[in-house]
């Protein structure tokens, strides 16, 4: 139980809902920035503005899953107010303050540096990462289907990267019947896609290997689907690309060769925000049980 915790959230999407079901259930106390539209209450939990916050009675903080803007910002669903967050806030935090989100960036490394507050980034998390293959895997399911004229049985399909959610993606697309080929670096990935039925091949031989591509399918969170790349794809071939932003796609040259180009982020809170949500929600409530284990085990 988080029974007398005091946890503020920040914003965020549908997903936050099921993640504050979940802590008040354990008992924990919670602070909801960013909520003033929420018409849901839930028992434990108190909406506040930003300038209300105690921030010293603190002990862990939750972010929205893309944790912040690069000027601090945090985005919100449920409110059209302002919400910044920088390290005089988490200066004013109890030294044991804690802060979660689900991935990172410079501003937000910056200030957790800055205030020497422990930070977990949660989609770094095996089991969350792998969790939520699945929803976007459907997702990606989803917009293949909505955006072609054939069907995903017999398609060439083209998954750049072999992580946990490139590996989800190629095992459902060859289940319908795709012919999948797996684009990957490390030769123990090759080995891996192959052995799981796919075709591999080495990412400095793409050029060649989307020459009949109907769909290409990007996990890789930097720019790989170049012009080069894209000039070599037939005018029909669909983009999916599901890396972080700003993706790994040049989405402007797709445009201009009339290729359709989608980004498609964080599907698993647009296809299935609850189940995504109940992830979060659990891991989330496991990780602060063992971090209050931890502080009661220090001297």
């Amino acid at each position: 139980m988080l029974t007398d915790l005091q946890i503020a959230i920040f914003g965020g999407d549908a997903r936050q809902l099921e993640v504050i079901r979940k802590l008040t259930e354990q008992g924990a106390n919670l602070v909801l920035v960013g909520f003033d539209q929420l018409d849901h209450g839930f028992t434990g939990a108190s909406k506040m503005d930003m300038g209300e916050v105690d921030f010293a009675k603190l002990d862990f903080i939750v972010l929205p899953v893309n944790g912040t803007g690069p000027n601090g910002e945090i985005d919100t669903i449920f409110s059209n107010k302002s919400i910044v967050i920088t390290s005089s806030h988490l200066k004013q935090t109890p030294e044991h303050c804690h802060v979660y989100s689900g991935i990172t960036n410079k501003y937000l490394n910056g200030i957790i540096a800055e205030s020497g507050r422990g930070h977990t980034q949660l989609f770094e998390r095996d089991d969350v990462a792998i969790y939520n293959s699945i929803p976007t895997v459907e997702g990606t399911l989803m917009m293949v289907i909505q955006n072609t004229d054939t069907t995903i049985h017999k398609s060439n399909t083209v998954v750049l990267g072999f992580g946990r959610v490139g590996m989800s993606v190629a095992r459902a697309f060859a289940a319908l019947g795709a012919r999948v080929k797996v684009g990957a670096r490390k030769p123990e990935h090759l080995a891996r896609i192959s052995e799981m039925g796919f075709i591999p091949f080495y990412l400095d031989d793409l050029k060649k290997e989307v020459i009949d591509t109907d769909v290409c399918i990007n996990t890789i969170p930097f720019q790989i689907v170049t012009s080069d790349i894209i000039s070599k794809m037939p005018t029909h071939t669909l983009i999916i690309d599901l890396a972080s932003k700003p993706g790994g796609t040049d989405f402007k040259y797709a445009e201009k060769r009339g290729i359709k180009a989608l980004l498609a982020p964080g599907l698993p809170g647009i296809v299935a925000p609850k189940t995504a949500g109940q992830i979060l929600g659990n891991v989330l409530s496991q990780l602060i049980k063992e971090e209050m284990v931890n502080r009661k085990g220090k001297p």
